[in-house]
C-alpha cells in the first residue's frame, strides 16, 4: 500500500493529512502533522522545505537587555537615478537589539505609498506589482516615519548606497542618520552564503517571502540578520554594527594615468564623474588598516612616483552610502 500525503490541505489545519491512495478520501488511522512530513521530505535527502516567512509581532517597548535600536528601511522607486527618480513606496521596521547583534523585540513597521510626478514604469510595476492605481492620491507619511527615526541608533538597508541617496532626496528627514549597508558590511561568503540578493540569503536561510514589497523585505533582512552563525562570531547584525562603529577611508586616485585605468578597476577602484560633488577620479574605500598599504600601491603601481599624495577622505556611518 502506498501513502500520499496531502500538501495542500490548510496551513493552520492541525490535522494536515495522508491519505491511503487505494481508498480515495479515506484518511487513515497515521495521519501525519505538518512538521511530521516535512521531517520525512527532508530526511530523503531528496527535497529542501522552504518555510513561508511570517512577520514578527510588534511590541510596545523594548527591554533593557536590548537597549540599541535600528530601523531596518528599504525603499521601491520609479528608477535607478536618485536626481530623476522618485520614491514610490517606503517600508521600516523599528527593532531592539544589543552590542553583542542579538535581536529583541520589533518596536513598530510602517509601510506607505507615494504617487510620483509621472506614471509608473512598466517594468517597475513588474518587478514591485504597484500599479499607478495603488499609489493614487496616496502620499508617505513622514511624520510616522520621523518617529520610528528619532532616538534610531543605526539605519539600515540592503544596499544602502541605492536607498540612503533616495531617502534624502525625498526628505531632510532622514539627514543626519547613521547608516549601514548589510550588502557590503557583512561577509556573506564567509558565513556559507553564495550571494548578497535578498531573495537568495532568504531563501538559503530557509524561508520565502513576498519580495520586492518594502515591508516584506526589511522583515526578510530582519530574519537574514539575526540568523545565529555555526561558529563564534554571533549574528550578521553583530558584525554589521562593529563595522558601522569603524571609520573608513575613501581614495581618490585623481589625476592617475589614463592607462591605468583598468588597472584600477581590476583593483575594485570606481569612476566619479565629478557631478555628485566628488573629485573626479577613480575611488576606492578601506578600512583604516589597509590605508598605508593602498596608498604604497598607487605610488608603486599607478603613479609611479614614491612623494605622490592621492586625496583620502575619512568617512563615518553618518557620512558613509550619501550621494
Amino acid at each position: 500500500m502506498t501513502t500520499q500525503y496531502d500538501m495542500f490541505a490548510a496551513a493552520d489545519d492541525s490535522s494536515l493529512k495522508s491519505r491511503d491512495s487505494s481508498t480515495p478520501g479515506r484518511i487513515p488511522k497515521n495521519a501525519q502533522s505538518e512538521g511530521e512530513m516535512v521531517e520525512q521530505l527532508v530526511a530523503t535527502g531528496r527535497y529542501r522545505i522552504l518555510k513561508k516567512l511570517e512577520p514578527r509581532n510588534v511590541v510596545d517597548g523594548a527591554s533593557s537587555s536590548h537597549p540599541l535600536r535600528a530601523v531596518i528601511l528599504d525603499t521601491e522607486t520609479t528608477g535607478l537615478d536618485h536626481r530623476k527618480d522618485e520614491v514610490i513606496e517606503i517600508g521600516v521596521v523599528s527593532v531592539a537589539f544589543n552590542d553583542q547583534g542579538e535581536v529583541g523585540n520589533v518596536v513598530g513597521v510602517y509601510g506607505g505609498l507615494q504617487q510620483p510626478g509621472t506614471p509608473i514604469p512598466a517594468e517597475i510595476t513588474r518587478l514591485t506589482g504597484i500599479t499607478d492605481d495603488m499609489v493614487a492620491g496616496k502620499m508617505i507619511d513622514m511624520q510616522a516615519v520621523q518617529q520610528m527615526l528619532d532616538g534610531a541608533d543605526l539605519v539600515i538597508a540592503h544596499n544602502a548606497g541605492f536607498d540612503r541617496p533616495f531617502c534624502e532626496a525625498f526628505s531632510k528627514t532622514f539627514a543626519g542618520k547613521a547608516w549601514a549597508c548589510s550588502v557590503s558590511e557583512v561577509d556573506w561568503m564567509a558565513r556559507g552564503f553564495e550571494g548578497t540578493k535578498l531573495a537568495y540569503l532568504i531563501g538559503q536561510a530557509g524561508y520565502f517571502h513576498d519580495g520586492h514589497r518594502a515591508v516584506d523585505d526589511c522583515f526578510a533582512l530582519l530574519e537574514v540578520l539575526a540568523l545565529p552563525a555555526s561558529d563564534s562570531s554571533g549574528t550578521a547584525l553583530r558584525e554589521l554594527y562593529r563595522a558601522s562603529q569603524q571609520s573608513r577611508v575613501r581614495i581618490y586616485a585623481e589625476n592617475s594615468p589614463f592607462d591605468m585605468k583598468d588597472r584600477l578597476k581590476a583593483r575594485r577602484y570606481r569612476w566619479s564623474d565629478g557631478s555628485d560633488g566628488r573629485p573626479k577620479s577613480w575611488w576606492l574605500e578601506v578600512g583604516e588598516e589597509g590605508l598605508d598599504a593602498e596608498l604604497q600601491y598607487l605610488r608603486t603601481e599607478i603613479y609611479r612616483y614614491p612623494d605622490a599624495d592621492p586625496p583620502i577622505k575619512r568617512l563615518t556611518a553618518f557620512d558613509r552610502f550619501r550621494a
